[in-house]
């Protein structure tokens, strides 16, 4: 089965990773609930998960009819829960869509509207914490394995979490880090360890005191 080059190009990708936040009773919400109701809808989606598919293929796989599939996938990508990525041709040379999960993260809101966006923007800084955590452990890998040891100062605090609560989020970090060196894990992930443990409890004040 050969391939078609993609319809349009993926300028949108680094937008789509942003996280979606939806009230518990907005319309969104209707359609996701309506969509996620039928026990082949939640199979299709599992399938998705495990590997991205055409219809037809779909159909193979849950035992089904392939205009059962072509329905429930119709609800879930007007629920945003699953997405075009590619187009295939078939053994007969018909255009197949390729469909797969959205890959924006899913949040469900159960409070004022006017709180969504807020939540929204911070998810967003929190998912781009650890996107630079990730990068800066992998260069604290790098220099460590070369034999580059050194010391880390204290992180710079939290102006917002508060510095009491910036404080003993660091004294954890360490705690953890210590442990996990007892353990004999590589450095880099003792760096990721500790600053994912710090970005979490910053964000959990955060949301506790707003």
């Amino acid at each position: 089965m050969a391939k078609l080059l993609p319809s349009s190009p993926d300028v949108s990708a680094v937008e789509e990773t942003e996280p979606r936040v939806i009230g518990v009773d907005s319309d969104d919400a209707d359609d996701m609930l309506s969509a996620l109701s039928s026990t082949t809808a939640r199979k299709l989606l599992t399938e998705l998960h495990d590997e991205p598919d055409s219809p037809s293929s779909l159909a193979d796989r849950l035992d089904t009819s392939l205009q059962n599939v072509q329905y429930h996938l119709g609800k879930l990508e007007a629920a945003s829960l699953v997405e075009v990525v590619d187009t295939v041709y078939s053994e007969k040379g018909r255009e197949m869509k390729v469909y797969a999960p959205s890959n924006r993260p899913l949040v469900v809101f159960a409070g004022r509207e006017q709180d969504s966006t807020g939540l929204q923007t911070a998810l967003k800084r929190l998912l781009g914490g650890f996107g630079i955590l990730g990068f800066t452990s992998l260069f604290v890998q790098y220099l460590l394995s070369d034999g580059a040891w050194f010391s880390f100062g204290a992180p710079a605090g939290g102006g917002d979490a508060g510095s009491a609560a910036t404080a003993e989020s660091v004294q954890m970090a360490a705690d953890t880090t210590a442990t996990a060196t007892a353990a004999g894990l590589p450095p880099g992930l003792l760096f990721f360890l500790g600053g994912a443990l710090v970005l979490t409890l910053a964000f959990a004040v955060w949301y506790a005191r707003r």
